[in-house]
């Protein structure tokens, strides 16, 4: 066991491959989206589902309007920007801020299995949603059964 630790502290190649390996991990989802860091360093927060007919990406963006919002497919790739203007305090001066404004983006790699042309977006109670359906050819059908 001694060993193996001594080894293991003097291979800088190994040490490297084995923090490749978990930061690849940490960018990896189960969808086959790339979605960064995860945690509450990702900026604005998001959730992604999945079922039978596609994903949904839902995006918190409270006090956005959806004027202020753009969504692109740009390719395998979902851009989704937007801006928050900054809240005023009593005469311009805040003792404490903790509410986000200024502009932001965030990008997605959309996996091979859906149909970026058919995405769709709406925008309820400061939650965006951005809905991304399979290609047709990969969803799930009936199939008619004909008696004989």
């Amino acid at each position: 066991m001694a060993l193996y630790s001594l080894t293991r502290r003097t291979d800088p190649v190994g040490a490297l491959l084995g923090l490749q390996r978990e930061v690849g991990r940490a960018f990896d989802s189960s969808f086959g989206f790339r979605l960064g860091v995860p945690g509450r360093t990702a900026f604005p927060p998001v959730d992604l589902s999945s079922d039978a007919q596609g994903t949904a990406l839902r995006m918190e963006l409270p006090g956005v309007g959806p004027e202020d919002i753009e969504v692109e497919a740009e390719g395998r790739t979902l851009v989704i920007r937007g801006k928050r203007d900054p809240a005023e305090g009593e005469d311009g001066r805040f003792h404490r801020r903790e509410r986000w404004s200024g502009e932001f983006a965030r990008s997605f790699a959309i996996p091979e299995q859906f149909d970026a042309d058919a995405a769709h977006a709406s925008y309820e109670h400061g939650v965006l949603t951005v809905r991304i359906p399979k290609r047709a050819e990969l969803q799930p059908r009936q199939i008619e059964i004909k008696a004989a």
